[in-house]
């Protein structure tokens, strides 16, 4: 048995265990997730290997031998974690089927393979519907606050989330920052040593107090004179002592403020890219202003944390522990007198933590209400204007504004009590102090030069104490804002790249559909869908709205991944392909054109960054954009607003054609890439289209049925099957769905003709700086 990891960190196998798992598998069977087990039953370091396909679980132990479970209804897993060590059970109805015992560093991948298993499972145990049964009206699917999965129909539980260990408290998720502090550990450790050394120098000048007490004032005052050599020893050593930790401090700060906030970088950029990976599934049970919350300020949070109050952290701890030896060192019963209040602090902390950290978690929350306000708002301020919205959305914002401010004053009003009475029982615990400490002195016990150098200590002791009650609150906002990034991480995407990606170079463009199915939770998308295209045919898909159009391109795009059934191309399931490689070679010109703030040439070369202008501009040419980009002020350099503002429809439109066909893709979806155009412009991309689509595969969803007469062959789709496919022509004689729906386009296009003096009247006043029918 190898004794390398089999598994990376985003799950992928490696190594020849990868190699050995692959031989294991049936044809046409895909691994879905994968687990490094590196401890054996006795606890020891051992390299193992658990994986689960589409089919069953397979398990390695460390001594080579092959186990496997095939997925079945009552199947379940269970994930555990205790002292580091994390648990995973395969159970039945009846008993434990298998254990395996793993180092929390594999708990993501952990995590990873409890989702899918919990979501195959799940399908498994789906009753299949009964023949001839109605469609389901579409309605809204209740999704789990929690993870945003679908919910099962006629249930409150969301099966990922019963099946969920436990979170630790919040505070502790902080330990999980750990991963992005791996890599700069020698610096950390330095740091370290630098705050060791530079506490240890501020702990000496209180101790050269007694010498300068007892040894020089007391004598002094009671006649003696005072040894000049031993001031000007004792006056340079505080001197040195000083500049000592002033330097050892500086040293200390820099080198962890860099690293704090290489950290934080680490964690802003792993977050964002986990994010990308994410399926579109996720992005659609979360808001903008969320999200965007999370990546800034929560990462600003914890960068605070880490740059500023962990250090003063470790330095209040290791004073207190320094301060508290010193103590004992001198005179044991005033030390003990010293720890007074530490019971009652210890106490004060434990109950108002959990207050502070529910506080804050909701303080996030509310929080994000105000950033989505914002996020809907400003990118359609064009809408909110339309409709003189503005008051409305000012109102909005002002409710969410004053709800956080209402949940600030809650959390504020436990807060404002805890500093101060920190502060009052350290202030007792100096006046007991001074009492026994007089006493000792009367009776000649200690010294007054051991007295006021205890008090010396003890003013920095206390202060370190009353410094990490105050970090409590910044340690909590940190632990909810690390809670909140940890959501993101560990969420799995439901569109996952294949443990062992299949390679293809070449596409050619065949694209075979096999008894494919979709659902949305326990509404069926798409259902028994079967469907051959081949390389370089160009089909358009009609149909009415909702009838599974928009979701099959989704599905061939791999926005979502099917759940029944399989799209193969050129002969190879898309789920055993990477996700980025499949789609370079799939151009998407969707609906509603998307533009990004930056130049022409910028938006135009976005599939492919280091296209030349020479290219840039054939490709503006083939979507007939060439001409009005040479119509603006800078041409190709000339800037676009924010969501393309400054362009019409029609602009924004060809610029995303040109986009997509820059990347000169083996397949071209478009859906309804033509709705956004004026009828004149639709004709001069149809011209460039029947070019550009010979030897690529094409599926085009178009509003106007007219657009598609030239597709090789029309599909026609109802409640998410295919009713008819065909040729235009042939379709028609057949007059069955396609003509019924092209007969009552054209009736429509009659009529808006008769009446198309009011349109052009219309157009003209709400637009009176462009002539009617301009895009």
């Amino acid at each position: 048995m190898n004794n390398d990891h089999p598994v990376d960190a985003f799950g992928v196998l490696t190594g020849p265990a990868g190699a050995e798992l692959q031989a294991e598998l049936a044809s046409g069977e895909n691994v879905t997730a994968a687990l490094g087990v590196d401890l054996s039953a006795t606890m020891r370091f051992a390299p193992g290997l658990l994986a689960l396909t589409d089919r069953r679980l397979i398990a390695r132990d460390p001594e080579g031998a092959l186990r496997q479970w095939p997925l079945e209804p009552g199947l379940s897993v269970r994930l555990l974690d205790h002292g580091g060590v994390g648990t995973l059970e395969l159970h039945d109805t009846r008993q434990r089927l298998a254990v395996w015992r793993f180092t929390l560093g594999a708990h993501a991948q952990a995590l990873r393979l409890v989702q899918k298993f919990e979501q195959q499972i799940a399908w498994l145990g789906r009753p299949p519907a009964p023949p001839g049964a109605a469609e389901a009206p579409e309605a809204e699917e209740p999704r789990c606050e929690t993870c945003q999965a679908v919910l099962p129909p006629d249930s409150e539980e969301c099966p990922a989330c019963a099946r969920a260990p436990v979170q630790p408290p919040s505070t502790w998720v902080l330990l999980r920052l750990w991963r992005f502090a791996r890599p700069y550990r020698k610096q950390l450790a330095g740091g370290f040593a630098l705050t060791l050394a530079s506490t240890a120098a501020t702990l000496v000048p209180p101790y050269l107090t007694i010498p300068l007490m007892d040894d020089i004032l007391i004598p002094y005052q009671n006649g003696q004179e005072i040894p000049v050599h031993l001031v000007a020893l004792y006056l340079g050593g505080l001197l040195l002592s000083a500049l000592l930790a002033w330097g050892l401090g500086w040293a200390r700060t820099y080198i962890l403020a860099l690293v704090s906030e290489r950290i934080g970088a680490d964690l802003r950029t792993t977050t964002y890219e986990h994010l990308l990976k994410l399926s579109l599934d996720y992005f659609g049970g979360k808001r903008t202003g969320d999200l965007m919350a999370r990546i800034g300020s929560e990462t600003d949070r914890i960068n605070v944390f880490l740059s500023l109050h962990a250090l003063d952290f470790i330095t209040d701890v290791l004073m207190i522990l320094m301060t508290a030896g010193i103590l004992f060192s001198i005179n044991p019963w005033l030390a003990l007198v010293t720890l007074v209040p530490l019971p009652f602090i210890a106490w004060l902390i434990h109950n108002v933590r959990d207050r502070l950290r529910t506080g804050f978690e909701k303080i996030d929350r509310v929080w994000s209400e105000v950033t989505n306000v914002l996020a809907d708002t400003i990118p359609g301020i064009r809408v909110v204007k339309a409709f003189a919205q503005e008051k409305r959305e000012a109102q909005r914002f002002r409710d969410a504004n004053q709800h956080n401010l209402e949940v600030n004053d809650r959390l504020n009003r436990t807060w404002s009590l805890f500093t101060p009475t920190v502060s009052l029982m350290t202030e007792i615990g100096l006046l007991v102090v001074w009492g026994f400490g007089i006493w000792l002195v009367a009776h000649n016990q200690i010294t007054v030069g051991v007295l006021a150098a205890f008090i010396a200590y003890i003013g920095r002791f206390y202060t370190r104490l009353d410094s990490m009650s105050r970090i409590v609150s910044v340690t909590q906002k940190a632990a909810a804002g690390a809670k909140r990034i940890f959501d993101i991480l560990d969420h799995v995407s439901n569109v996952p790249d294949p443990v062992l990606p299949v390679k293809m170079d070449h596409v050619r463009g065949a694209i075979a559909m096999r008894n494919l199915g979709f659902r949305y939770g326990s509404r069926s998308v798409i259902k028994g869908l079967n469907l051959d295209i081949r390389p370089g045919e160009m089909i358009g898909l009609v149909g009415h709205s909702g009838s599974g159009k928009s979701t099959l391109v989704n599905l061939i795009s791999r926005f979502y991944d099917a759940t029944e059934g399989s799209i193969q191309v050129d002969g190879v399931d898309v789920r055993r392909l990477s996700v980025a490689d499949y789609r370079r070679h799939i151009g998407l010109v969707l609906q509603e054109p998307f533009l990004f703030f930056g130049t022409i040439a910028e938006n135009i070369a976005y599939g492919k960054p280091d296209a030349s202008r020479e290219e840039i501009v054939a490709a503006a040419r083939a979507a007939h954009a060439h001409e009005f980009i040479l119509r603006l002020p800078h041409g190709y350099d000339s800037l676009v607003g924010e969501r393309g503002q400054g362009l019409s429809g029609g602009e924004r439109q060809r610029i995303s054609i040109a986009r997509a066909l820059l990347i000169d893709p083996r397949i071209l979806i478009l859906d309804e890439a033509t709705s956004a155009v004026d009828t004149e412009t639709e004709k001069e991309i149809q011209k460039a289209l029947d070019n550009l689509v010979q030897g690529r595969t094409t599926i085009a969803i178009a509003h106007r049925l007219s657009t598609l007469r030239k597709a090789d062959r029309l599909v026609v789709m109802d409640r998410g099957e295919i009713v008819e496919v065909g040729p235009h022509d042939e379709l028609m004689e057949k007059q069955g769905a396609y003509w019924r729906l092209y007969e009552a386009q054209a009736r429509r296009a009659e009529e808006d003709a008769q009446a198309s003096g009011l349109v052009v009247v219309d157009s003209s006043l709400l637009h009176p700086s462009h002539p009617a029918g301009a895009s």
